[in-house]
């Protein structure tokens, strides 16, 4: 069984839409810029991916809501679809829901209440939505969303779903990961022997799943499988045998083969032992399937936006499926050992064919989740 993905909406830093999201990626732009939402004098880390849209440089609550709705209304409108989600269900995958929202009032008094540190309330306001969920599974916390869709649709609990992601940087987790990391990243560079460390973006994701049949626009691109583990390895180091068994059940899932994927949108965090791991488990499952695919990590522009990062990869998949085009990835020059022959993109974007797309997500705590997704024909 496949799903349909009718409709997309993402903001980032880079864009804020997918298609111009895009073409920043292929463009190869570093758009990574001094730390502006806290002191920066308080950490080691002096950089981020942030969204500029703050009035007058200051600080502002419920941004990761606004972007959400703001994803959400691209997605809607490109799947043919009114604003009206009473009988739609919303899965949202996060990896910080409001905190920083929290943060301000804690710290300014911002004028929040506690209704705002979900997205519930607001996606009500908004559209309506009478159905809302929230999936904080870290990094894979949106494509656990996507999964959990497929597997509502499939049983006939909805017909079309949307999924979504979201995440703005808060200073409790840029603190966390300064003090935690043993170097100081001034830049996210994955896979490339410079790496130091991941640093924070910002940014909302969304897309409509529907089954096929449903009417509206014609898809844009299917989902074959997700699939979704939790290897509980360590709180923070990554598993190769969790990362490895999630890669292969998507695969079986979706009924592909290694040498079917022509594309894999990496988790690519940049930090050392994700990467290593990463580069070192996907060697494995590649071995002998030909050239094997393109790969790109989109976290080198965007930075990491935490829970949506998942979806937000999906959502450039698709993009380079309907353009033919796979983006580079930025600041590789000397790639680490574990990936010197995977199918890195390089300098510049790549043209080439994009028929089935592997997305990867692996999580703190070995929450781990792959998705397939293919063009629509």
């Amino acid at each position: 069984m496949t799903w349909n993905i009718t409709g997309t909406g993402a903001v980032a830093n880079i864009g804020g839409t997918p298609d111009r999201i895009f073409d920043a990626l292929c463009a190869g732009q570093e758009t990574r810029a001094p730390l502006r939402a806290f002191d920066p004098a308080k950490y080691r880390a002096r950089y981020a991916y942030e969204i500029d849209d703050r009035a007058d440089g200051k600080d502002e609550p419920l941004r990761a809501t606004t972007w959400l709705i703001h994803a959400i209304r691209q997605a809607l409108a490109e799947a043919g679809l009114s604003e009206d989600l009473s009988r739609v269900p919303v899965l949202v995958g996060t990896t910080m829901r409001e905190q920083r929202s929290a943060e301000l009032w804690w710290t300014r008094g911002a004028q929040v209440g506690a209704a705002d540190f979900h997205f519930g309330g607001a996606l009500r306001a908004a559209f309506g939505a009478a159905t809302t969920y929230t999936f904080a599974n870290a990094c894979s916390a949106s494509l656990y969303a996507l999964g959990m869709a497929t597997d509502m649709i499939e049983m006939g609990a909805a017909d079309t779903v949307v999924v979504a992601g979201t995440d703005a940087a808060t200073e409790s987790a840029f603190g966390t990961l300064d003090r935690v990391q043993n170097d100081t990243p001034e830049a996210l560079r994955p896979f490339d022997v410079s790496h130091k460390g991941m640093l924070m973006g910002e940014g909302a994701v969304a897309v409509v799943v529907r089954r096929a049949g449903t009417g509206g626009p014609a898809p844009q691109a299917r989902v074959r499988a997700v699939s979704m583990n939790c290897d509980a390895h360590h709180a923070t180091a990554p598993d190769p045998a969790g990362i490895r068994a999630a890669v292969l059940e998507a695969h079986e899932r979706a009924g592909v083969r290694a040498a079917d994927i022509d594309l894999v949108m990496l988790h690519g965090s940049g930090t050392p032992r994700n990467d290593e791991t990463e580069a070192a488990v996907l060697a494995e499952v590649f071995q002998g399937a030909g050239a094997g695919p393109l790969m790109t990590a989109i976290k080198s522009m965007t930075g990491h936006t935490l829970g949506g990062s998942g979806l937000l990869s999906l959502v450039m998949a698709v993009q380079a499926m309907r353009r033919g085009t796979v983006p580079p990835v930025l600041g590789l020059t000397e790639p680490i050992p574990e990936a010197a022959g995977l199918g890195l993109v390089r300098d510049r974007a790549a043209t080439a064919p994009v028929t089935t797309a592997q997305i990867d997500a692996f999580g703190f705590g070995g929450i781990n989740a792959v998705a397939i997704v293919e063009a629509a024909r």
